[in-house]
């Protein structure tokens, strides 16, 4: 089985998010990235469509984003 893909960058908002992921879905089934210690996913994340975050990209390739922390943009920095 393919696994999400959680992306985030270590906001407050991004934590929490991740928090209740990790709650609500088998942590087995999910790779969390963290994009501020891992930024070499970044052009990943990208191509997936990730446009900010916290976002969840789904096995099947849709990209849900969850609030908003930051901005791809802004976390390239």
């Amino acid at each position: 089985m393919k696994k999400s893909v959680f992306y985030h960058a270590g906001c407050p908002v991004c934590i929490s998010a991740e928090h209740e992921i990790l709650e609500l879905m088998d942590p087995s089934t999910i790779e969390v990235v963290h994009l501020g210690e891992e930024k070499s996913k970044i052009q990943q994340a990208e191509n997936a469509g990730v446009k900010s975050v916290p976002a969840l990209v789904t096995p099947t390739g849709n990209v849900l984003h969850i609030n908003y922390g930051a901005s791809m943009a802004d976390v390239k920095g």
